[in-house]
């Protein structure tokens, strides 16, 4: 699978350590997932609370393979940070999307169609679709 093309994942926190862990989980609950390349984006440069256009760009072109990259966040302003880099249109690599998902569920869906070899398409629509798990 090194060499095939898969679908890049970044998560977009106010944490890095909620970024952190939710890819660590999000990888682990999909077996491992070794060949999906999933960067968590959290917090600020300086380690603090927030979201950072520097670190979401460098996220994203770590994971990106030329498959696309799917970009989750958790909250409000991390979402106009992911849309203020696309409408720059050269901050991010070709072929990123944000994605309209609840972050921990929609991380680990992504992952998991991400490391089935689902496209950009397929890896979207599954995270969203994790609006519809319900627990009750």
């Amino acid at each position: 699978m090194s060499g095939e093309k898969l679908v890049g994942i970044v998560l977009v926190s106010h944490s890095a350590e909620v970024a952190a862990a939710v890819a660590a989980l999000a990888k682990g609950l999909a077996g491992g997932a070794a060949s999906v390349r999933v960067a968590p984006a959290g917090g600020t440069e300086g380690g603090g609370l927030g979201t950072s256009a520097g670190l979401i760009s460098a996220a994203a072109a770590s994971v990106d393979r030329g498959a696309g990259v799917a970009v989750l966040t958790d909250l409000g302003s991390a979402v106009l940070t992911v849309k203020a880099l696309l409408a720059e249109g050269d901050e991010l690599p070709k072929d990123t999307r944000l994605v309209d998902a609840p972050f921990l569920e929609g991380a680990v869906a992504a992952v998991v169609t991400a490391a089935a070899g689902g496209d950009l398409a397929a890896v979207e629509a599954a995270a969203a679709e994790a609006y519809s798990y319900r627990k009750v």
